[in-house]
């Protein structure tokens, strides 16, 4: 999932990573709303509402939107920015610290809010830009390792792509695009993940309030490790497969303690007595003489 980059990856690389992350985004998105009443995964609509309190004259909030959209950017940056330059320390290591980030945002934003939080518009504003920039984090690794193929945090450009390609389905030469069909198969993957992940969210957060980012974490988590169980099972295969097909060295008959002194009593002089017979060749005409 984290192990390859740009054109290497596949196209279950890319299933896998966006479906996981597209279903993250969306219980990050619809937990925000419902504990903050503001979406997190995205900043198209904080563009109009930055413009909005332009025209207000409400400078505070104009501040506060713009740091917002700043913090989205700067987790993109950061992100790619890791992948960039840390590649030389582990292609897997450099995909895996952004995520890793991002847990830890998400972990804190769930523990302050368990135990610390008092709903005040401070406390609100301060977590949202932790969240807008673990976001951030997200799609700018998911978008950077995939050459811009996958983007999780949001459905804007995947609705419009998607509409797209089907229209371009009703032709037949469409339909036989290899490449057509799977990158159809990759937006509709990642738009379905991210719905179920929205509707996962609004039905377990009556239950888990704030517990909610724990399982964000959790399956952050997953995204990490997927890597390392996968190889480490399917070495598993490999080593137990090759044991298999190796070749049994043939079993040495046991043999009595009689049979064992029957085989090593000629030798006991160090002479071979049946070496010594054939070496001595014919008998000499005068030892036939005198046998006779």
């Amino acid at each position: 999932m984290l192990r390859r980059y740009s054109h290497r990856r596949t196209l279950n690389d890319n299933l896998r990573l966006g479906t996981l992350m597209a279903f993250i985004a969306g219980m990050v998105n619809v937990a925000s709303f419902l504990i903050f009443f503001s979406f997190s995964s995205n900043v198209t609509g904080y563009f109009a509402i930055f413009a909005a309190e332009m025209t207000k004259g409400d400078y505070y909030q104009v501040l506060m939107v713009i740091g917002w959209i700043f913090l989205f950017f700067a987790g993109s940056f950061t992100s790619n920015f890791i992948v960039i330059h840390f590649r030389r320390r582990g292609q897997y290591t450099a995909h895996a610290v952004p995520v890793i980030l991002e847990m830890g945002c998400l972990l804190i934003v769930g523990l302050y809010g368990q135990f610390v939080y008092q709903e005040t518009l401070r406390e609100t504003e301060v977590l949202l830009a932790i969240m807008f920039f673990a976001m951030g984090l997200q799609n700018g690794l998911t978008a950077g390792i995939s050459n811009f193929a996958v983007k999780t945090t949001h459905l804007t450009g995947a609705t419009t792509d998607l509409g797209i390609l089907l229209s371009m389905f009703t032709k037949e030469k469409f339909r036989n695009n290899t490449e057509l069909v799977n990158k159809a198969k990759l937006i509709a993957s990642t738009f379905f993940a991210f719905i179920t992940g929205a509707l996962t969210a609004g039905l377990i957060y009556p239950g888990l309030q704030f517990g909610i980012f724990y399982v964000v974490c959790i399956l952050l988590m997953l995204v990490v490790l997927y890597d390392v169980i996968y190889v480490g099972l399917l070495r598993l295969v490999l080593t137990l497969g090759t044991k298999r097909l190796s070749p049994t060295p043939p079993s040495i008959p046991h043999r009595t303690t009689a049979q064992r002194r029957a085989l090593t009593k000629p030798f006991v002089s160090g002479k071979d007595p049946a070496h010594e017979k054939a070496s001595a060749g014919p008998p000499s005409r005068c030892e036939e003489t005198t046998v006779r």
